[in-house]
């Protein structure tokens, strides 16, 4: 299975969520797996957990893999709260993914 990376902006919220959505979607719809490269990222809203879910489903759905790579600790504490830490398979580096 190939793997493309994506690297989010630094905010993921209703202003730029379409547009990683669709970022995100163009890669799984080549039929390989995302790394999504959140190093940058700082802040994700609601709209943000709702990007990174539909994206996980549709990944797994084609048989693919979404990973989060190098999520920051207000990110993360953001998902812990939610929930939504527990969907995800987290790396801190992109060398860590199972390839």
């Amino acid at each position: 299975m190939t793997t493309e990376v994506y690297k989010l902006s630094e905010e993921l919220d209703s202003f730029n969520s379409q547009e990683e959505q669709d970022g995100i979607l163009a890669i799984l719809e080549k039929g390989q797996s995302v790394i999504l490269d959140m190093t940058a990222c700082k802040y994700v809203s609601s709209t943000g957990l709702r990007v990174l879910l539909y994206s996980k489903k549709v990944a797994a759905a084609k048989g693919l893999k979404l990973y989060l790579v190098g999520v920051s600790e207000e990110v993360m504490d953001i998902m812990n709260v939610t929930g939504f830490d527990s969907f995800f398979d987290t790396y801190r580096t992109i060398d860590e993914v199972p390839r």
